[in-house]
């Protein structure tokens, strides 16, 4: 493994109700609430005020399921419940389905929509634990897995992971921006838009989307595409998972998998400042095939450095680095570079698959922000980093409008992530709480949704800025008595 755990969180981009991605962060779709309202009609029947009322028939549901159906105190039940953040291990669903095809998928729907909490679940990477839900459905997509790649397309199961999407596309000569994690979902990096260390070059996984296969809260099984359902569509580029409807499949567009050069400097104590405000003039001015991040880890002193990839050659990367290391004022005390094929520099990028305890928020770099205030802000935090993921290029290319994806403009997005066990995360809520909020007042503002955090201060104009109200419509035309609705979904 060419990089550590904790390397791989730093460096990792994506998705994921998730997931995803991000540093492990969407997993599949955040878990839907149930509403206490009215709720969406059966799929065959005509439409009604609410449906009844009352506990689902299990066992009736079971019957109904090709996979199978998990209760409290059955075998099987205390592995499937898991996420994969151990913090939320207490999280007691009602019952976890393992669906194997769309049909379940629809069978979940009629049998537990308004009646318990529902919880789409890919990867399990929810920052939230949204996707295990105390009580509710988890509708566990895993066994949704199917990747085909062939003729520019890849259509992929929602449960896939990314550890094997990569690994398929590489056979096929493909390529595919999309986050790090090895098993964060696809589902949820896509849906809240997959930032990664090919955005630079090739845009978010969302802008790659041509099309997905959603079950709707009524039962429906639709086409999202341009030319079908196009609110639809356009909502779920960068909306975030669980709003809308459960995603089963998606059909991607792909680019011929590139050679590409990564590296790595570590750079010495006491130059984490002069680094990072020499990295945002220098990341901005950078062509797009470079893509580069900056990890501030806490401690006395702060430590930083600087990875990254290169669509190019060892030679022309160089050039760049030394233009940096110039202009920073420091010079790193290692250098790596290594020139690797696609799926070579995705496993580069890749760390283990270990669960992880740890509490997460973002924010966004729109300018260049006061880095001795950032700086302060991971000193003496100990077990606290600052993944700072450069954005711009490709990315900006659509308008902001264009897709939900809000951040077009964004020089960075910022990953607070603290590692915390069980005892200690009260404590470590409490102190990215603090980070989140020096981070703004250095001048970074906004959040990205696969970082999801039910901390986040006015959250839903963070994550979604004026597309929030067309976020909001969408949701309503599609599930009108929002069957779907969680703790951050757009119409809570």
């Amino acid at each position: 493994m060419d990089v550590d755990r904790r390397t791989f969180l730093r460096l990792a981009g994506v998705s994921a109700a998730g997931a995803v991605a991000a540093a492990c962060a969407p997993d599949g779709s955040p878990a839907p609430v149930a509403s206490t309202g009215p709720t969406a009609p059966p799929a065959s029947g005509a439409p009604t005020s609410r449906l009844p009322t009352g506990p689902p028939n299990w066992d009736d549901l079971r019957s109904q399921l090709t996979g199978d159906l998990l209760r409290p105190g059955t075998d099987g039940y205390d592995i499937a419940k898991l996420a994969f953040n151990p913090a939320f291990d207490n999280n007691n669903p009602v019952a976890v389905a393992t669906a194997s095809n769309v049909q379940d998928v629809q069978a979940c729907l009629r049998a537990a929509a308004g009646r318990v909490t529902l919880a789409a679940r890919s990867g399990g990477h929810s920052y939230a634990g949204y996707s295990v839900p105390q009580g509710g459905l988890v509708i566990d997509l895993a066994a949704l897995n199917k990747i085909e790649v062939a003729g520019g397309k890849a259509v992929i199961g929602a449960g896939a992971k990314l550890k094997d999407v990569y690994a398929a596309l590489g056979r096929a000569g493909r390529a595919l921006p999309a986050g790090s994690c090895p098993t964060v979902g696809i589902a949820g990096l896509t849906l809240g838009g997959g930032i990664g260390v090919l955005a630079r070059n090739y845009g978010l996984t969302c802008d790659h989307l041509r099309s997905a296969q959603v079950v709707t809260a009524d039962g429906r099984k639709l086409t999202a595409s341009a030319d079908s359902e196009p609110d639809l569509y356009w909502a779920l580029r960068g909306g975030g998972g669980g709003n809308f409807g459960i995603v089963t499949e998606f059909t991607f567009d792909t680019d011929p998998a590139p050679d590409l050069t990564v590296f790595t400097l570590r750079f010495p104590a006491g130059a984490a400042a002069g680094v990072l405000t020499a990295w945002q003039q220098w990341i901005a001015a950078m062509p797009r095939e470079l893509w580069a991040n900056l990890v501030l880890s806490g401690g006395s002193p702060v430590q930083c450095r600087v990875s990254g990839c290169y669509v190019g050659g060892a030679a022309g990367l160089n050039t760049l680095l030394n233009n940096l290391i110039t202009n920073s004022g420091a010079r790193p005390a290692q250098r790596t570079v290594r020139s690797l094929d696609y799926l070579g520099a995705m496993k580069f990028f890749e760390g283990g698959s270990d669960r992880q305890a740890f509490v997460g928020s973002s924010r966004i770099i729109t300018t260049p922000v006061d880095a001795e205030k950032v700086v302060a802000l991971a000193d003496g935090r100990t077990g606290t980093d600052l993944l700072i993921d450069s954005l711009g290029g490709k990315v900006a290319e659509p308008a902001k409008d264009a897709t939900a994806f809000w951040h077009r403009d964004a020089l960075a997005s910022v990953q607070v992530y603290a590692d915390a066990t069980a005892k200690d995360r009260d404590k470590a809520v409490g102190s990215v709480a603090e980070v989140v909020a020096g981070l703004a007042a250095a001048g970074a503002g906004g959040g990205y949704v696969n970082y999801i955090d039910p901390a986040l201060p006015d959250w839903k104009a963070a994550y979604y800025g004026d597309n929030s109200k067309r976020l909001q419509d969408v949701a309503k035309k599609y599930d009108p008595f929002n069957v779907f609705r969680f703790g951050q979904g757009v119409i809570s």
